[in-house]
């Protein structure tokens, strides 16, 4: 379970000022896979950065129960400096897992080859993509927070990209960003629209789903 309490999130850019969370407060059920929804700009991957703790809300609290994820292939927390296996063994010591069965799968998931041992900032951004997810997928979570990422990489990946986050999804909850809908009708039961710093859900994906064309067709 996820709540969010009197959640507001505000920037301030060049003089002007741009709420994408208003005084929230919601409840994401444990093991519910949620379809966050919203127009570009609205807040969505503000939403999933505040809920995994990487950014702060400016006013109000968010409480969970069970471990949340980082946004899955988030890359920006691995060191420039350190080669794939070293971050890699560096996130597995921090969640206490056994480091060699880690690496061992991020090393045949994300199919680096000798790059694996290569400093990471000399990756690609697809090879960073690769290396992140699988790290990601690694970790076993209680809340998968997703943010477009299954779109990187070749079919083959996102193929087997797919695999592994329906592998997980059966035993944990998941908060889906994502622009594709058959992408968030495989793998959401439920929806939450994001809409001017609102927040409204529904248990009903298709509701979530109706709620938000209605929002683009308005624009």
């Amino acid at each position: 379970m996820i709540r969010l309490q009197n959640v507001t999130k505000t920037y301030h850019l060049n003089g002007r000022r741009k709420t994408v969370a208003d005084n929230i407060t919601q409840v994401f059920p444990s093991g519910a896979s949620v379809a966050l929804l919203g127009r570009n700009g609205a807040g969505k991957s503000s939403m999933l950065q505040m809920i995994s703790g990487e950014m702060l809300p400016t006013s109000g609290k968010i409480f969970s129960t069970g471990s949340i994820s980082w946004p899955v292939g988030f890359a920006g927390s691995f060191h420039p400096d350190l080669t794939g296996v070293q971050n890699t063994r560096f996130v597995a010591r921090i969640y206490g897992l056994d480091t060699d069965e880690v690496i061992d799968f991020v090393s045949d998931f994300a199919d680096l080859g000798d790059h694996f041992f290569l400093p990471f900032r000399t990756y690609s951004s697809g090879m960073r993509a690769r290396l992140a997810f699988g790290v990601s997928m690694a970790i076993p979570f209680d809340t998968y927070l997703i943010d477009e990422v299954t779109a990187v990489g070749d079919a083959n990946f996102r193929k087997k990209s797919n695999e592994v986050l329906h592998a997980r999804l059966a035993n944990s909850g998941a908060i889906v960003v994502s622009h594709s809908m058959p992408t968030l009708n495989e793998i959401c039961d439920s929806g939450a629209v994001l809409e001017n710093g609102h927040l409204t859900f529904y248990s009903d994906l298709d509701e979530a789903i109706a709620h938000h064309m209605r929002n683009m067709n308005q624009r």
